[in-house]
């Protein structure tokens, strides 16, 4: 099962992904060379911000979701009652 912040990271890295290979299309199909020399040092830090979001997407979609904190309360009871039980044996 899918969990909702696995939707989330899968929906960050596909717009990423989608926004990157866009911009990187209009970079190649811009007339002006003058608007080059600006456009390349953009282009670069703007595809590093967007590769850190598609890794930050990527990491929430395919990181399994943590136990809720009452499953490790109610395993630390269940081992104590073990523990209990068997000194008393």
């Amino acid at each position: 099962m899918v969990s909702q912040d696995q939707t989330i990271g899968w929906l960050i890295f596909a717009a990423c992904v989608i926004v990157a290979l866009g911009y990187s299309a209009a970079l190649l199909f811009y007339p002006h060379f003058q608007l080059l020399l600006i456009a390349i040092p953009v282009y670069i830090a703007f595809i590093v911000v967007l590769a850190i979001g598609a890794w930050i997407g990527w990491t929430m979609a395919t990181t399994p979701p943590p136990k809720p904190i009452m499953d490790f309360e109610a395993e630390e009871t269940v081992e104590e009652e073990e523990a209990e039980e068997e000194k008393k044996e």
